[in-house]
């Protein structure tokens, strides 16, 4: 895997998983940005994550998806 999208309640995190990953989102984002992506602090909205995701995917990097569960109390 190349990049991790993991889904939550304030948008989607990404986080580079391998180099290669690493190495093409800088491509997309400015510099000032690397290291906070480097270290998976990043969080886009749902809908700008896709896109993201569908253009790695078409570029060849290995995606995944991963939809975070919470779980609510009982009331």
């Amino acid at each position: 895997m190349d990049i991790g999208f993991s889904n939550n309640h304030s948008g989607t995190q990404i986080e580079p998983k391998s180099i290669h990953g690493m190495l093409w989102l800088q491509t997309h984002f400015e510099t000032t940005h690397w290291e906070a992506i480097s270290k998976g602090l990043v969080i886009l909205p749902s809908l700008d994550a896709q896109m993201l995701s569908k253009d790695a995917t078409l570029a060849g990097l290995n995606v995944t998806f991963i939809n975070s569960l919470t779980q609510l109390d009982k009331i």
